[in-house]
């Protein structure tokens, strides 16, 4: 058997994960990115200019998603009282419903996960993750030259 990279095996986990999250969100007229989103809007409102580095999202997809949200009535935006020339995004009553379900939906993942694996392994998992995310964040793992 040829052994993988550990890039694909990132990319084939998240992408199965992705494809469950966006069945489950389909049931309740929403995606995966919306439920992202919505849990990433605080409850006192997010500035649109901040919600883009805190997901990790570029502001062209991340417009569109909200775009997306605001006509299903999951999010409103209002300006900012605190700067004339921003915008915080809200959750409607609807988006926060909506946020709860997608709430509830991870922490079912998460805890069927950590019911069903080692404490041992999982503890290795988030080292290795964090590892991984330092090295990239600090571009200290590949050296082009």
């Amino acid at each position: 058997m040829k052994p993988i990279t550990i890039e694909y095996a990132l990319k084939t986990t998240w992408q199965l994960i992705t494809n469950m999250y966006n069945e489950k969100a389909a049931a309740y007229d929403s995606t995966m990115a919306m439920g992202f989103t919505l849990l990433s809007i605080d409850a006192e409102g997010t500035p649109s200019t901040a919600l883009g580095p805190k997901m990790g999202m570029e502001p062209t997809s991340l417009s569109r998603i909200l775009n997306s949200m605001e006509e299903r009535g999951y999010i409103e935006r209002k300006p900012n009282p605190n700067d004339g020339r921003g915008v915080l995004i809200y959750l409607t009553e609807q988006g926060k419903e909506k946020r709860d379900i997608s709430k509830q939906t991870v922490i079912e993942f998460n805890n069927s996960i950590i019911d069903n694996m080692d404490e041992e392994k999982m503890k290795h998992f988030f080292e290795v993750t964090e590892f991984i995310k330092s090295k990239v964040e600090h571009n200290e793992l590949i050296t082009i030259k």
